[in-house]
């Protein structure tokens, strides 16, 4: 099963793409600034490490007697995986966090500290998702099995018409199958796509890599406080996949509004495999940005509320999105070309609830 190869026509309004490089590179150049991490990112980077390290100590040095103190602990290590994997190993496995590859290769590994694989996820992520955005068939991101219909292009069953109401619960779901099944049957599927030697790796490798990772994540987050922690060990499990689900559901919050909206288009390519577009527009067709004027949030997110920039600029550090979606959103305007963004948090949620619910139906 290899992959299918889809090309893009650069034919079609190459001057967008020009043009925007070009006042991209001039806002760099003209406020004497890199395009990756700023110090402000490396505090935050910190910050993240901390938010699921410091509460794992505490709960190992069982400094709390309290049931409810050791749950906290467990919460704030939720939010802690959502903010690694949002904040510190996106950028780097992006190659966006450092202008030194060493670096963004450590700073990429963090995901396999939380229990994911970095170079799996570059390949559903940089790969198929980036490359091939909303396009069915070959970006996963929009491919969530046949629980769920994501696409119209997808076949519509019975079940898909209460997608809207249990959507939000298998997202909480996501990081649990990260630690479990799903990588194991993604790189599988990704040795007979032929997509593991790109990457400069081995299918033995990677396999001995995700065990090892593996069986590191199970001993030291689950297995250990089991062993140390002064709670009971049932609470331990079901702090465990509280936390889980608290991590799942902030990043499933995040990404999916970005792309499964009724703004976003879902183009698909001829029997030859060509898509009648450049890939610069492609990627303003199918993509959404989210409360832009909410800098805690922004923070917090990795910048990820400002899709359309990172879709765009995806070798830039989230910190710089802010500042360079005004270019974006004017060089769009002027080419005539859709910039799509929902106001707030609350409106891009309600809206995806809305398109779950017409993608059941239609």
């Amino acid at each position: 099963m290899a992959l299918q190869t889809v090309r893009f026509n650069r034919a079609v309004a190459p001057d967008f793409a020009q043009a925007l490089k070009q006042r991209v590179n001039d806002y760099f150049e003209t406020n004497k600034i890199s395009r990756y991490a700023t110090p402000g990112m490396v505090i935050k980077s910190i910050f993240m490490l901390a938010l699921f390290f410091v509460p794992y100590a505490l709960i190992m040095s069982n400094t709390f007697s309290s049931p409810w103190a050791v749950f906290a602990m467990w919460v704030l290590i939720g939010f802690g995986t959502a903010g690694i994997g949002l904040s510190i190993m996106h950028d780097a496995n992006h190659g966006a966090y450092s202008r030194h590859g060493w670096i963004n290769e450590m700073m990429g590994y963090t995901l396999n500290l939380v229990g994911g694989s970095a170079i799996i996820w570059r390949i559903q992520h940089n790969v198929l998702h980036h490359s091939y955005t909303n396009i069915d068939g070959m970006d996963e991101d929009i491919h969530p099995g046949k629980l769920m219909r994501f696409s119209p292009h997808q076949p519509l069953e019975k079940h898909h018409r209460y997608q809207f109401l249990f959507a939000w619960f298998l997202y909480g779901l996501m990081t649990l199958l990260w630690i479990t099944a799903k990588e194991f049957r993604q790189i599988a599927r990704y040795q007979k796509m032929g997509l593991i030697e790109p990457q400069g790796r081995t299918y033995r490798g990677v396999m001995i890599e995700l065990f090892a990772f593996k069986a590191v994540y199970y001993v030291y987050m689950l297995i250990l406080p089991l062993m140390i922690s002064n709670v009971a060990w049932w609470q331990t499990l079901i702090f465990f996949f509280v936390s889980h689900f608290i991590a799942g559901l902030t990043l499933g919050l995040v990404f999916q509004p970005a792309h499964v909206m009724s703004e976003c288009e879902y183009p698909m390519p001829d029997e030859k495999g060509n898509i009648d577009n450049n890939f610069a527009i492609h990627q303003l067709q199918t993509t959404s940005n989210f409360a832009p004027n909410n800098k805690i949030l922004g923070w917090y997110v990795g910048g990820l509320n400002y899709q359309v920039e990172h879709h765009l600029l995806s070798n830039v550090c989230h910190v710089h999105y802010r500042k360079l979606s005004p270019i974006v959103k004017a060089t769009a305007e002027e080419y005539g070309l859709p910039y799509h963004s929902q106001p707030t948090f609350t409106k891009a949620l309600w809206e995806h609830g809305k398109m779950l619910w017409k993608l059941g139906r239609v």
